[in-house]
């Protein structure tokens, strides 16, 4: 086989749901994948999604595991494998500019965003937690400064008011499959279009932890249910206390007529025909999954601990 109709090499950097999808887009469309770098799951970490290492073994692709990809016996390691393009699909490392020059034909990274929106770490819980409508996946050129390269495709997908983070991410990793899966060929062709982000357009976010996921009810009903809706499982969580009982609420559903709203020491949390509810000062929150305590999780065993009292919220977090 001549040089001109060999397959294109790829050295794949990936991790989670989308890695795995992107991968096997990558072999799919008939590109070459000799080596495969991706993470050893971190302990305490719940792993809700699926492990590149195991298709890349199942496809007979070498498999490492480092803990820093750019020491110099990586960058030699990549460099053996020969690659045409190196495709980075949710690892959580940057690669440094020495790495990205071991690919002659471009380095590409793909975004869990509309980018330049949401540059940087955990995107999907971010557009979720502000709200957003809409968010997506960006195919893009990697670059020594994070998700700032030029774009090469995009693929949005809605944001339903009431979608948790994980939904949103399910939606994004399909459209990360189908923004690499439209662009392939054009890469491969040396073809495909590379547009300039406008970077002052767009932000950066950092990285999220479970501290973050405490509700500050000053900031009113709808800001209480993008967060809970942002950090509920497989996330840690958002929480709060009620009457000094710690209170994980796992899902959430703004009304705008369940209760009077007029009560004073609000925040409360209180039953009604039904139903457990969060009141606040510019709204109320039905509460459709929690955890109260140690034993309470259903508007059923509430009531029948506590009948129609009203508990106070703790107002904010410290």
């Amino acid at each position: 086989m001549s040089s001109a109709a060999r397959a294109p090499r790829a050295v794949v950097f990936a991790y989670h749901d989308v890695g795995v999808r992107c991968l096997r887009t990558l072999l799919a469309g008939g590109v070459h994948v000799p080596l495969v770098l991706t993470h050893v799951d971190a302990p305490g970490e719940t792993i809700w999604f699926d492990s590149v290492a195991r298709h890349a073994a199942w496809h007979a692709i070498e498999v490492l595991t480092p803990a820093d990809p750019n020491v110099p016996a990586l960058l030699e390691r990549v460099r053996a494998a020969q690659p045409d393009f190196l495709f980075s699909f949710y690892y959580r490392s940057m690669l440094k500019p020495q790495m990205l020059a071991l690919a002659p034909r471009g380095a590409y990274n793909v975004h869990g965003s509309l980018l330049p929106k949401y540059r940087g770490r955990v995107p999907v819980n971010w557009a979720v937690l502000n709200g957003e409508s809409e968010t997506g996946a960006t195919l893009h050129a990697m670059a020594a400064k994070p998700d700032a390269g030029d774009i090469v495709g995009q693929q949005a997908v809605p944001i339903l008011p009431d979608d948790l983070a994980v939904e949103v991410f399910r939606k994004v990793t399909v459209a990360a499959e189908l923004v690499l899966q439209r662009s392939l060929p054009a890469l491969i062709a040396g073809t495909a279009p590379h547009r300039p982000q406008d970077l002052a357009a767009g932000s950066y976010f950092g990285g999220r932890s479970a501290r973050d996921g405490a509700i500050d009810w000053r900031r009113g009903a709808r800001a209480a249910h993008n967060l809970i809706r942002a950090v509920a499982p497989p996330y840690p969580g958002a929480f709060t206390e009620a009457e000094g009982t710690p209170l994980r609420i796992l899902r959430s559903l703004p009304v705008a007529d369940a209760l009077p709203l007029a009560t004073p020491g609000l925040p409360l949390l209180r039953w009604h025909r039904g139903d457990l509810y969060a009141l606040c000062h510019d709204g109320a929150l039905k509460v459709l999954q929690f955890e109260y305590g140690a034993e309470l999780a259903s508007a059923a065993a509430f009531y029948r601990r506590y009948g129609e009292r009203s508990l106070a919220l703790r107002p904010f977090m410290e």
